[in-house]
C-alpha cells in the first residue's frame, strides 16, 4: 500500500496525466469509458472536419494502399510520401541517364492511372512529393494519363527546392555542415531543400486537384490542405503544430496502424493492413483511424510509437513553418480502432530552410554469407577477418592503400551485454549470417575484395553455405551533407496547368534557437528534471524486461539514432526513468556496437508518459554511407526491449490496484 501511495504522490506532482484516463492501460478494454470517449469523438466532429489518408510511406510501399483509401474511406485528400535522402540520390542518378526521369513513376502508373476516373468522380484531391528532382516531368506524365482517360483534373506543381543549379555559387559562400561543421564538398551529387506547406496551399488556391512537389517536409503534405480548408494563418503556431502532428502521425503510412508495432504478435492481417486516416477539426485536434474491415490496429500504443518516431528533441521539432512542442500531446483511446490526439503546441520557425545534399566519396562493397553448424558465431568472425587479412596482403603487394573502413557483424548472434543476458542464456546459434562491409578509395581494390569472397566456401569454415544475393557488387559511397540556407534566398514557383506564379511567403515572426539553452532532461546519466528526481521510489524484489513495461520505436536522423520509449502504464514510467538513463542506454549498446564517441541525450514527453533518446554519432555515417547492417537504426529500439529494470516492486500489481482505485 505504501508503494501505491508513493506513486499517487508522483502523479500528483507531475500533473501530466488526464485524470479520467490516467490509470487506463494502453491495451485494456475501453468499455467503461465509452461515454467519455464518445464525448471526445463528438467534440472532434463538431463543425467542419477534413479527412486525410496516407497511401505511401516511402518509394516502394504497397500498391494496395491507394485503392483501399479511394474506395474504403470517404476522404477529402490522399497524400503520398515517397522521398528520403536515399531516394533523392537514386532519382538523381536516374535523371542523369534519362532527362525525362527523376520522379517516382509508381505514383503515376500504380496509384493514379488505374483509378483516375474514380478519383475524379469521388472528388478526392491528391498531394504527393512524387516529383523528386523532376516535378514537371511527373506532372506531364499525370496529364498524359488524364488525357488518355478523358478526365479533367488540374495538376499543380511546386518547384524551387532543387539547388543544384546554384552549386557553384554556394561553393563560394561559407557553408558548413550542421553537425560536423565541415565545409561544403566540391563535388555534389544532389542538393534539395525541405520546403514547407505554403506553396502547396497556393497550388490548392489556384484550383489544383493533384499537387506534385519535389523535396518538402513530409508533414507539410497534410498541413497544407488543413491551412487551405480552415483558413489558418501562418502565424497561428499552435494550429500549425497540430496540423504538422497530424501529418507526422500518418506520413509513414502503416507505421501508425500496427506496422512495426512492439506488440506485433497482436496485430492481425498484415497482408491487408489498414492505412491511416486523420479526421481533423478546425481547432487542430484530430482522430486517427483506418478503413473498416482492414487489418492492423489503431491504439494509444501504435500512435504513441509513431509520435516519437525520429523527432529528436520533442520540445523543439523543427519544421519550415513552425517549431513544434509535442511534450504535452495527449492520446486517448476511442471505441474501436480510433484514437483522439490533442495538445500540440507551436513556436515561431527559424529564418532558414534545411538543405540536404549528397556527395560521392569512394566506393563500398558488402559480402553476406550464411554459416551453419556448431560455433557458427566464431566461424563467421574468423572467416570475415581472414578475408580482410588476405585482401590487405594483396593490397600491400600491389602498393595499394588499405580499406578506408571495415565493418564486421554476425547476424543472429546474441548482441546483448553479459549483464543483460542473465543466468538463463542459451548456447550460441547454429546458423548465422556473416556481414562484411568495406570501403576503399579505389574501385579496383574492391574488385579484388569481391573475388576473395567465394573462396571462403572451400578454404575456410565448415558449414559455409554460400553468399546471399550472389557475388558482391561495388557501388559509390554517397554521404549526406546537411546545412541551413536563408528562406529569402529561394525562388519558389507554383504552376497549375500552365499558370505560373512566383510564391511569395507570408511574413511571420521568426526565432533563433540555441541548442544549449534547451538541455535534455538527462545527458550522460545526470538528470535535471526536479519533478522526477526529487521523488523517492520504493524498491522491491521484482525484475522486468523493458518490453513488459514499455513500447519502443527507433529510427534515424542522418548519423543519429532516435529511440522512443512509451510506458505501457503511468505507474511504470518513474521506475523506467530512474534506471533507463542516458548512461545506461550508452552502456547497453556500447558492449556489442562499437560506435566510438557517442553522445546520448534523454528527453521527457510527459503527455504520453514517454522518454525519447537521441543517440548521436551512432550509425556509422548513417543511411547510404553506413556499413552497418542496420544503417537507419530500425532495430535498436527492439534490442533495447531486453534492458532489465531491476529491484522494483510488483509493478503489475500496483498498476492493477491503481486501476481499481480510480474506477
Amino acid at each position: 500500500m505504501a508503494g501505491v501511495q508513493c506513486l499517487h504522490r508522483v502523479w500528483r506532482q507531475q500533473r501530466v496525466w488526464n485524470k479520467t484516463l490516467s490509470f487506463l492501460p494502453l491495451s485494456c478494454s475501453v468499455g467503461k469509458f465509452k461515454h467519455f470517449n464518445r464525448q471526445i469523438h463528438d467534440h472532434v466532429l463538431k463543425g467542419k472536419v477534413v479527412k486525410i489518408g496516407c497511401a505511401s510511406g516511402f518509394w516502394g510501399d504497397t500498391a494496395c494502399a491507394a485503392p483501399q483509401l479511394i474506395y474504403g474511406a470517404k476522404l477529402n485528400y490522399i497524400v503520398f510520401d515517397y522521398l528520403s535522402e536515399i531516394t533523392m540520390s537514386l532519382l538523381t542518378a536516374a535523371r542523369k541517364k534519362n532527362p525525362s526521369l527523376g520522379y517516382t513513376p509508381d505514383f503515376v502508373q500504380v496509384s493514379v492511372a488505374p483509378f483516375v476516373k474514380d478519383i475524379k468522380r469521388k472528388g478526392v484531391k491528391l498531394i504527393a512529393n512524387a516529383g523528386g528532382i523532376n516535378p514537371l516531368g511527373c506532372a506531364d506524365a499525370l496529364r498524359e494519363v488524364c488525357k488518355a482517360e478523358n478526365v479533367d483534373l488540374k495538376v499543380g506543381v511546386v518547384r524551387g527546392d532543387d539547388l543544384m543549379s546554384q552549386a557553384r555559387e554556394l561553393q563560394k559562400q561559407s557553408i558548413f555542415e550542421m553537425t560536423t561543421k565541415e565545409p561544403l564538398p566540391r563535388q555534389i551529387h544532389s542538393m534539395n531543400a525541405y520546403l514547407g506547406a505554403g506553396p502547396i496551399v497556393r497550388a490548392l488556391e489556384m484550383g489544383a486537384d493533384i499537387v506534385i512537389t519535389g523535396r518538402c517536409v513530409d508533414s507539410a503534405l497534410v498541413l497544407a490542405p488543413l491551412i487551405y480548408e480552415f483558413g489558418w494563418t501562418m502565424d497561428q503556431f499552435d494550429l500549425l503544430a497540430a496540423g504538422s502532428l497530424a501529418g507526422h502521425i500518418i506520413e509513414c503510412a502503416a507505421q501508425a496502424t500496427g506496422g512495426i508495432f512492439t506488440d506485433w504478435h497482436q496485430v492481425k492481417d498484415w497482408d491487408q493492413i489498414g492505412f491511416p486516416v486523420v479526421s481533423v477539426g478546425s481547432d487542430g485536434n484530430f482522430t486517427v483511424s483506418k478503413p473498416q474491415n482492414t487489418g492492423g490496429v489503431v491504439s494509444k500504443g501504435t500512435v504513441a510509437e509513431q509520435l516519437l518516431y525520429e523527432i529528436g528533441d520533442p520540445a523543439h521539432y523543427f519544421l519550415p513553418d513552425v517549431v513544434c512542442d509535442f511534450t504535452q500531446v495527449k492520446i486517448d483511446q476511442l471505441p474501436g480502432d480510433m484514437v483522439y490526439v490533442s495538445g500540440a503546441r507551436g513556436n515561431p520557425p527559424t529564418g532558414e530552410h534545411k538543405v540536404s545534399a549528397t556527395y560521392a566519396t569512394g566506393y563500398r562493397s558488402t559480402a553476406v554469407i550464411i554459416i551453419g553448424g556448431p560455433n557458427a558465431t566464431e566461424k563467421a568472425e574468423k572467416t570475415a577477418n581472414a578475408i580482410v587479412t588476405r585482401c590487405r596482403r594483396i593490397f600491400h603487394q600491389l602498393n595499394m592503400e588499405d580499406f578506408t573502413a571495415v565493418r564486421i557483424e554476425v547476424l543472429g548472434a546474441d548482441r546483448r551485454p553479459v549483464e543483460q543476458k542473465g543466468n538463463g542464456a542459451q548456447p550460441g546459434p547454429r546458423e548465422v549470417v556473416m556481414w562484411l562491409a568495406v570501403t576503399h578509395n579505389d574501385k579496383k581494390a574492391l574488385e579484388f575484395f569481391i573475388r576473395e569472397i567465394a573462396p571462403a566456401g572451400t578454404g575456410m569454415a565448415p558449414g559455409t553455405c554460400g553468399g546471399v544475393g550472389g557475388r558482391p557488387k561495388v557501388s559509390p559511397v554517397l554521404k549526406l551533407f546537411s546545412f541551413l540556407h536563408p528562406k529569402d534566398s529561394f525562388k519558389i514557383e507554383v504552376e497549375v496547368d500552365g499558370n505560373i506564379e512566383q510564391y511569395i511567403p507570408t511574413t511571420v515572426p521568426t526565432a533563433e534557437y540555441l541548442t544549449q539553452a534547451y538541455p535534455a532532461s538527462d545527458s550522460n546519466g545526470n538528470g535535471t528534471n526536479k519533478i522526477y528526481n526529487d521523488i523517492e521510489l520504493p524498491s522491491g524484489p521484482c525484475s522486468y524486461r523493458l518490453e513488459e513495461l514499455a513500447f519502443t520505436r527507433s529510427g534515424d536522423k542522418g548519423n543519429d539514432c532516435n529511440i522512443g520509449v512509451v510506458a505501457r502504464h503511468p505507474v511504470y514510467l518513474p521506475f523506467i526513468r530512474k534506471q533507463l538513463t542516458a548512461e545506461a542506454v550508452e552502456n547497453f549498446f556500447k558492449t556489442n556496437f562499437n560506435y566510438g564517441k557517442a553522445e546520448i541525450q534523454r528527453f521527457d514527453i510527459p503527455g504520453v508518459g514517454a522518454l525519447n533518446f537521441l543517440l548521436r554519432n551512432t550509425l556509422g555515417g548513417g543511411g547510404i554511407a553506413s556499413l552497418f547492417s542496420d544503417p537507419q537504426g530500425k532495430a535498436m529500439g527492439q534490442h533495447l526491449l531486453d534492458f532489465k529494470i531491476e529491484n522494483v516492486p510488483d509493478l503489475k500489481r500496483l498498476a492493477q490496484d491503481a486501476v481499481t482505485e480510480e474506477v
